[in-house]
């Protein structure tokens, strides 16, 4: 079976957790725990993603027989055997070799030479705001489900994310130092 996708993987996920969920479950689910923020994870990409699971035959669908206002009786979804054991198996691959990269930031290190100094270290500035932005919202959301008190892989879905951005806050830090280093040798040789 080829992998899942990210929104896949984490469908399964919450199906399981749950037993058996709605589409409008499972987005209720992802806006309580960040998962727009860093998975990106649409509303659309969710019920695209469970028609896939369940035409894959990972999921099955039952209208769950409670109907609440306006609009289409809601569908539920439950794992299938073959699910459980793909998720088992995606999870044990997900935890052992997966890497956090973001191609779009390496690509602009690499042509960081095509840049003035002052452009590059200003590009830089932009960015530690931004990731300050990004942790600021983490650690709000985190805050307000729950902190210390949420569960311990539900902690681990805010503290790593948390700790990769602190790390590249100091990674930036240190390249606009070296920047501003060689530009006073620049300076100084000219």
């Amino acid at each position: 079976m080829n992998q899942l996708s990210n929104v896949e993987f984490m469908l399964l996920q919450v199906i399981t957790e749950c037993n058996q969920a709605s589409g409008y479950d499972i987005n209720k689910l992802i806006d309580q725990r960040g998962y727009r923020e860093w998975a990106n994870i649409g509303t659309t990409s969710i019920y695209a993603g469970l028609k896939k699971l369940n035409d894959k035959g990972l999921i099955e669908s039952e209208d769950s027989g409670e109907k609440f206002g306006k609009g289409p009786m809601p569908i539920r979804f439950t794992m299938t055997e073959v699910g459980m054991t793909t998720l088992r198996n995606e999870i044990i691959a997900g935890l052992s070799s997966s890497r956090e990269r973001d191609n779009r930031f390496d690509l602009g290190l690499a042509a960081i030479p095509l840049l003035e100094k002052g452009e590059a270290i200003g590009a830089l500035r932009k960015r530690l705001d931004f990731l300050g932005d990004v942790l600021i919202n983490i650690r709000q959301n985190y805050e307000s489900q729950g902190g210390v008190r949420l569960p311990l892989y539900i902690r681990a879905l805010f503290l790593h994310p948390m700790s990769l951005i602190e790390s590249e806050q100091a990674f930036v830090a240190n390249l606009i130092n070296e920047l501003l280093e060689e530009m006073k040798e620049d300076v100084n040789n000219d």
